[in-house]
């Protein structure tokens, strides 16, 4: 295991671990999280090193990446790139997103960002009335908020009209320990509200959504997931002619390191 560092375009670090050595494989976390706080991503490498280079980065604005404002979506598929070609050796490399962070990959390589392969746990999705979509000014009551002083807002209303959890309960959620560190990576709430764009709009995903992106994508879900997380990846994979849905054991919003990392590694063989 290593840690290091790439400079995007921007001028922004963006610092990254990285496990083995061969063909890349690039985990991106999803909405509130990064390395210190996802430590599957450390056993999934583990399970892959042995045949790849597994490379788990800090999104900007998180962990020990730096950041600069304003946001651009676009300046994250740069982050991506420069992981793909300065930690990854620009050698071909799979991409692998969990929740939003799947949506981050598909924009990325819609984009052009030189992908050979893609894989998304349960992407952001919601095309029926299966639970209700994301309120019409969701970001701008993030940034707001932000803007405000009060990042606490931010993480509450991702917390209720994103993640669907009761009031009372986020109100609890603010005096217990962790709290404090949601506050502090709050303003990149809305860069994950911004990647998923309208694709929780309860609308049919957009004819032109991810139209460019040709490489093989693997759509999962967990089999004992949340219903609707079931049909966001089953109307991801049928609106990608590239795709292949496959559910894999796993509930709320989550699957094992085993089960992920042998996922992973029968997708590139096959592809």
């Amino acid at each position: 295991m290593s840690e290091g560092t790439v400079t995007s375009v921007d001028g922004t670090t963006i610092a990254y671990t990285a496990w083995g050595d061969g063909d890349p494989i690039v985990i991106i976390d999803g909405a509130t999280a990064y390395r210190a706080s996802t430590p599957e991503n450390e056993r999934t490498a583990d399970l892959l090193a042995e045949e790849f280079l597994v490379i788990n980065y800090d999104r900007r604005g998180r962990g020990e990446s730096g950041d600069k404002l304003p946001y651009a979506v676009g300046r994250e598929f740069e982050d991506l790139a420069a992981i793909i070609d300065q930690a990854g050796h620009g050698r071909p490399a799979t991409v692998f997103g969990w929740s939003s962070g799947g949506n981050l990959a598909l924009n990325a390589a819609q984009s052009g960002v030189p992908i050979a392969r893609l894989a998304v746990f349960e992407a952001n999705a919601v095309t029926d009335d299966s639970r209700p979509p994301l309120p019409s000014d969701y970001v701008e009551r993030l940034e707001a908020a932000v803007a405000a002083g009060r990042p606490g807002d931010a993480v509450a209303l991702f917390m209720t009209a994103a993640v669907m959890m009761p009031e009372e309960m986020v109100a609890g959620m603010r005096d217990e320990d962790f709290w404090p560190g949601l506050e502090a990576i709050a303003p990149t709430i809305a860069y994950d509200a911004r990647q998923v764009g309208d694709a929780m709009s309860g609308r049919p995903l957009r004819a032109d959504l991810w139209d460019r992106v040709e490489v093989p994508v693997l759509a999962m879900h967990g089999i004992d997931t949340w219903p609707f997380l079931a049909d966001a990846a089953r109307a991801i994979a049928a609106h990608l002619p590239t795709a292949t849905l496959k559910p894999v054991p796993g509930e709320e919003h989550s699957t094992t390191p085993e089960v992920l990392a042998d996922a992973l590694r029968t997708f590139i063989k096959e592809n």
